[in-house]
């Protein structure tokens, strides 16, 4: 399968704007996930005077994580597609939270300015055309030991992890998204997991673009070996 890109990929976000987050809502434990992760960033609460980026905030539910984590810092949320972020903005949000509209390979050319305390990705990288380049974007952004968290499906190296994921979809996600007309995007999600980095070489990954203290931490449920939590330091260059 061709996996969508750019344009394309936020064309079909826009499109299930609507219905994501029912759909997302029956996934269980999304949410809490989302808000372990955010923790996992190790920030002090209440992160009064913090900057934090939500890269690839989507509807908010990413954002709605870390402003329970840290709810005295200033969120910058940012995504590509026009239709998510217009729900995400019709949210009731605390000051200090704005939202903007940029992909994540041009933060810099579409106003989004560091240095940030930390950034949050969830469910980007493996949707993202060139990974590498925005691991350079997100390094040049943070503070001299700034701190990264992604949250995201990659895979453990264990084929069982790989059955589990594709028996998931198959049996559970693609049905449902079929019925309501969003096939294409999650056919799309679910080959995007398993075509993207294993967690080992996400790790890898990310140490060889000047992150340290990287480390992934399995998120529990259904998601053992699937889902993770990767957290990395920028290392001064």
């Amino acid at each position: 399968m061709t996996l969508l890109r750019d344009a394309e990929l936020a064309a079909a976000f826009d499109r299930v704007a609507r219905r994501y987050d029912t759909l997302v809502a029956a996934n269980p434990g999304y949410h809490r996930q989302l808000r372990r992760s955010a923790h996992r960033l190790g920030l002090p609460r209440p992160g009064a005077g913090l900057r934090v980026l939500d890269l690839g905030c989507g509807t908010g539910a990413s954002t709605a994580a870390l402003c329970a984590a840290l709810p005295g810092a200033a969120i910058t949320a940012v995504d590509a597609s026009a239709g998510m972020l217009e729900r995400a903005r019709a949210k009731p949000w605390p000051t200090g939270v704005t939202f903007l509209r940029a992909p994540a390979e041009a933060l810099t050319r579409a106003g989004v300015d560091g240095p940030f305390d930390a950034v949050f990705a969830a469910y980007l990288f493996r949707n993202v055309a060139d990974p590498d380049a925005v691991l350079d974007a997100v390094h040049t952004l943070l503070v001299p030991h700034g701190r990264l968290a992604v949250h995201d499906y990659l895979l453990s190296g264990r084929p069982a992890h790989r059955t589990a994921w594709t028996a998931v979809c198959r049996g559970l996600v693609l049905p449902v998204a079929t019925a309501l007309g969003d096939g294409p995007l999650y056919r799309h999600l679910w080959h995007s997991v398993v075509g993207f980095d294993t967690v080992e070489r996400f790790t890898d990954r990310v140490r060889a673009h000047g992150f340290d203290r990287v480390r992934a931490l399995p998120l529990p449920g259904w998601q053992t070996g699937i889902a993770h939590t990767v957290l990395a330091a920028r290392a001064p260059r």
